[in-house]
C-alpha cells in the first residue's frame, strides 16, 4: 500500500556537474554538456512563472 522511503539517499557526484551561479544566494548544478546561459534562463523563467 505505502512505499517505504529509503533511509539513505544517494546524492549526485558534484565532480561530474558544473556550478552555475544565479545570484548571490542561488547556485544550481547542471551536467557538463549543458550551456550555462541556457540553464540560467530556464531557471529564471521557471521562478518567474510561479504563483506567489
Amino acid at each position: 500500500m505505502y512505499e517505504k522511503k529509503p533511509s539513505v539517499y544517494k546524492s549526485p557526484d558534484l565532480a561530474n556537474l558544473k556550478a552555475v551561479v544565479i545570484d548571490h544566494r542561488t547556485t544550481i548544478y547542471i551536467a557538463q554538456s549543458v550551456d550555462p546561459e541556457e540553464a540560467r534562463i530556464r531557471y529564471l523563467s521557471r521562478i518567474a512563472n510561479r504563483k506567489p
